[in-house]
């Protein structure tokens, strides 16, 4: 027999097998017990937490020759081994994503109606958000009232995409991630069930890879087998927050191009990186992450106490804009690499958020008794003589002032118009220097008067 993944090796096969969704097995269980199973279900969640799995085992119940007081099918009448080897007529699943077309549909619905061998006919639509609008108008009616042996699961991971008039019509349940210890205690009981021998540090690993979602996470177990059990830990994600926390470039830089001769996207780094800090930012709040494993919240709670809530927002906001630029970008890396540099140089960055950083920053050191570090004083900028009265500047500063030390060279001067002087006056109109009396005019005053003046006589003799 050809090799089975784990996570179908694996996939539950029982309602007391699905692990996370209790109010969900529970609500169907007792829907089966009662005999008042609805006519419509409608499963939303992230990938991975057992949506067309709860709607098999629905089927399963619905139509085994030995159902159980509490609602479990048997296993192993001819219905429950049929269902769980895809080879039932009582159990139609259709991927909505290819067959989203009203032609689809309307070859599906033609069918309903037909009996089966079961007491039950169970249809699964998987990522049902796909169809178009006239495949949803299409199915509205059969959906609202199918026949008595025929019952709807729904399933997406988008609900939002979903028309209300489809959500109205079925009960909705929402399935979640599961936590990182009730992961853990899965994989553990994985592993000792498959006989697989594999270290703890490697239990950590395929936790934290699979990040809540059961399928991804026996994805990633199946990887570290193949590779006999050998993991290798990728620290560039925790150096570049180390790095953004301590205001060093160079680290921050070297780990992107670590990370990127690895094969890592650079938006994947981005959001390596911008999913550890919204897991400080969240343990700072006090209220961690659920699914993060003992490893991963010491960490955050690291990165919580190196860094202030300010710069943390500062950090989210500033690498959420940089994957947003980066779709249009022809080299991502160097929006990435931006970014980088931004957080960990706030002095370059003129942004109030980043001038906010700063302030806080202080303020924490004052509080902490400690001085803060003075920028480098930047060397003397040496400029050129720009005269050849430069080595007489000195005097200068030490208040020795005299007009040819403060005069500027002629060539710096600004222009200034001079007086026009008036020119001498002809020898002929020269008057001989005379005794002055008192009201007479002098030669010169005589000469330059607009109008030529008589002497006056004198009155006194």
């Amino acid at each position: 027999m050809a090799y089975q993944s784990l996570y179908r090796r694996y996939r539950p096969q029982s309602f007391e097998q699905i692990r996370g969704q209790h109010h969900v097995v529970s609500a169907l269980q007792n829907a089966v017990v009662k005999g008042e199973v609805g006519h419509a279900y409608l499963f939303h969640g992230p990938r991975g937490t057992g949506k067309t799995t709860s709607a098999r085992v629905l089927a399963k119940a619905l139509n085994c020759e030995n159902l159980s007081a509490t609602g479990e099918p048997c296993g192993t009448c001819d219905s429950c081994v049929a269902i769980e080897h895809g080879r039932s007529f009582d159990l139609h699943e259709l991927d909505a994503a290819s067959n989203n077309k009203v032609e689809d549909m309307r070859d599906l619905l033609a069918k309903v109606n037909l009996g089966t061998p079961g007491r039950a006919k169970v249809y699964i639509l998987d990522e049902v958000h796909m169809l178009t609008s006239q495949a949803e108008n299409a199915l509205l009616k059969t959906l609202e009232e199918p026949p008595e042996h025929v019952t709807w699961v729904l399933a997406t991971t988008e609900p939002h995409k979903v028309v209300e008039t489809i959500r109205s019509r079925c009960q909705v349940f929402q399935l979640t991630l599961l936590g990182a210890e009730e992961m853990a205690e899965h994989v553990r009981w994985v592993i000792n069930d498959a006989g697989l021998d594999v270290s703890d540090d490697a239990v950590e690993y395929v936790v934290a890879a699979g990040g809540g979602s059961v399928r991804d996470t026996l994805s990633a177990l199946d990887r570290v087998v193949a590779a006999g059990g050998v993991v290798e830990v990728d620290t560039s994600t925790d150096v570049m927050i180390q790095a953004i926390a301590g205001h060093d470039v160079a680290a921050a830089l070297a780990a992107v191009g670590d990370a990127t001769g690895r094969g890592r996207d650079p938006r994947t780094i981005g959001e390596g990186v911008l999913a550890g800090l919204r897991d400080a930012f969240l343990t700072t709040m006090g209220a961690p992450p659920p699914r993060l494993s003992p490893a991963q919240r010491e960490r955050a709670e690291a990165v919580a106490s190196s860094m202030s809530p300010a710069a943390m927002t500062r950090a989210l906001e500033t690498l959420g804009t940089a994957l947003v630029e980066m779709r249009q970008a022809p080299d991502p890396r160097v929006d990435l690499e931006v970014a980088f540099v931004r957080l960990c140089r706030p002095v370059a960055d003129r942004s109030l958020d980043a001038l906010a950083d700063r302030v806080e920053t202080l303020e924490r050191h004052l509080a902490g008794g400690a001085t803060p570090a003075a920028p480098a004083t930047p060397p003397p900028v040496l400029r050129p003589l720009r005269s050849r009265q430069h080595h007489r500047r000195p005097l200068q500063a030490i208040g020795v002032r005299h007009r040819w030390l403060t005069r500027r060279p002629r060539h710096l001067r600004p222009f200034r118009r001079r007086r026009k002087q008036n020119p001498p006056p002809p020898s002929h109109l020269l008057i001989p220097a005379l005794p002055l009396r008192r009201g007479e005019l002098s030669p010169r005053s005589a000469a330059t008067a607009p109008y030529p003046r008589q002497r006056q006589p004198s009155q006194f003799p």
